[in-house]
């Protein structure tokens, strides 16, 4: 085997990521740049020869690094995107190092083990069935395509049609039911899965973007054959929860009525309220549907990329991710799970070990506590902005999510909105993105980061109301 300088490759890395690290309290969460800007400094003809690798991460570090978002500082309130905890950091640090390709137990045994344990630590907080099966995966699209991939062949199996082994072609039709503001992550599955977005039936949402329960019973009372629901935990918007009580009761009449029928439910931003303590009550419900998804990078606060899919038949989910070949050694034994039969990928990184060391870490009351103080924390923000007279908060605030909207003395609220995003990002305190909403521009705040505390909420208030006071 080679030798190579460690050493000097880790003191590249680890001494800027360190002074990165130590900057977030105070450094800029966000620059706006022009991206030909980045490629001067990166960019250019491929080499012709060899650099070493110390100056090229030595290089890297220092030339890419004004350029990189804040995302984990406290005060980075866009896109729902989770901050990083030091439990995670340090999993990811070991995750490189070992290299793992986490796809066999007999390839990797630690890691497999480790996400077995990470799987029955997740059903017990998330209080899920204890049988269901786990896959770890990139993120809420593939956890969504995993889950929505079983259920294709768990209520086509019911009707006679092995999807795995014939495909779509001169299938049954299968029914899939979604709501009105579905997250589009959904429905990018649906394309992946060969059943279209176009062709999904659509339940009309209530003013927080809840399914509308009794809509839905007539909607199935219509529809005959296998049948696909999909539901929703912490709308990407309002961080509203779909009524799962109303819901799986719905789906059990018609059950009894003998229609194959899987509920799958995207809960990437909301899953974790199970895990929560006042506000545990968004979730019941949720322990009757069949299957759900989530990601680790968000509320968890796991570093990217980590999402979860969620099976109770464990059968459909195997059935539809597993691969058999000649030349892997596949485990014979329950104890010895193969990741790749639970997520679509062959080979992989150990991604499982972060949400194993964040788990350990914070321990149920640890996560419950993060949950609880992120949802505290955008109630704390939404009322400050209120009691402003500048802006009015437009949601229900139930969970993380606050939708803002600015109001401008000449009524035009939409380009009033954009502006203060844009200067706010400008200015560098804080970062907040913008959405769409009943006909609206809107400010979109999540609170998703271990990381922020009350001074991070006030700091960042004063940036809003200063974009704002500007007109």
């Amino acid at each position: 085997m080679k030798k190579s300088d460690w050493q000097a490759i880790l003191e590249a890395a680890t001494q800027p990521a360190l002074k990165y690290l130590e900057s977030l309290p105070e450094r800029s969460v966000y620059s706006p740049v022009d991206p030909e800007e980045i490629r001067a400094v990166v960019g250019g003809p491929l080499p012709e020869g060899p650099t070493t690798p110390h100056d090229v991460i030595a290089d890297l570090a220092r030339d890419l690094e004004p350029f990189v978002a804040a995302h984990a500082s406290g005060r980075y309130f866009g896109f729902v995107i989770g901050g990083l905890h030091p439990a995670a950091y340090g999993a990811e640090l070991l995750a490189s190092t070992w290299d793992q390709n986490a796809g066999l137990y007999a390839v990797t045994p630690g890691v497999a083990v480790v996400e077995h344990v990470a799987q029955e630590w997740l059903l017990d907080l998330l209080d899920l069935p204890r049988e269901a099966s786990v896959g770890f995966v990139t993120g809420g699209q593939m956890a969504n395509f995993t889950c929505l991939a079983a259920a294709r062949d768990s209520v086509l199996r019911k009707v006679g049609w092995d999807v795995e082994a014939d495909g779509l072609q001169g299938a049954p039709r299968i029914n899939v039911v979604v709501k009105s503001e579905k997250h589009s992550t959904v429905a990018r599955a649906l394309r992946y899965l060969g059943l279209g977005y176009s062709n999904a039936i659509e339940v009309p949402s209530d003013d927080q973007s809840r399914m509308d329960s009794s809509a839905l019973a007539t909607t199935l009372s219509r529809l005959d054959g296998p049948t696909i629901l999909c539901v929703e935990a912490g709308n990407v918007n309002t961080g509203s929860f779909d009524d799962f009580v109303d819901i799986a009761d719905v789906v059990q009449e018609h059950r009894a009525e003998s229609m194959p029928i899987w509920v799958h439910c995207d809960g990437a931003v909301g899953l974790w309220v199970r895990a929560a303590g006042a506000r545990r009550g968004l979730g019941v419900g949720l322990e009757r549907l069949d299957s759900w998804s989530t990601d680790a990078h968000k509320l968890l606060n796991v570093a990217y990329d980590s999402g979860i899919a969620i099976c109770r038949d464990a059968s459909a989910h195997r059935a539809s991710m597993g691969v058999q070949a000649s030349y892997l050694i596949h485990s014979e034994s329950e104890s010895a799970r193969d990741p790749m039969d639970w997520n679509p990928e062959f080979s992989r990184r150990a991604r499982g070990l972060g949400v194993y060391a964040t788990l350990r870490a914070l321990g149920r009351s640890g996560v419950g506590e993060l949950v609880d103080r992120a949802c505290d924390l955008a109630v704390r923000f939404a009322d400050s902005l209120r009691s402003s007279g500048k802006a009015e908060v437009v949601n229900d605030v139930v969970f993380n999510q606050v939708l803002v909207r600015w109001l401008h003395r000449n009524g035009d609220h939409d380009g009033f909105n954009d502006r203060v995003i844009q200067r706010t990002q400008e200015d560098g305190t804080a970062f907040f993105s913008g959405t769409t909403w009943n006909g609206m521009r809107l400010m979109r705040l999540s609170v998703s980061d271990w990381a922020t505390d009350e001074d991070d909420i006030e700091r960042s208030l004063e940036a809003l109301l200063r974009a704002a006071s500007a007109g």
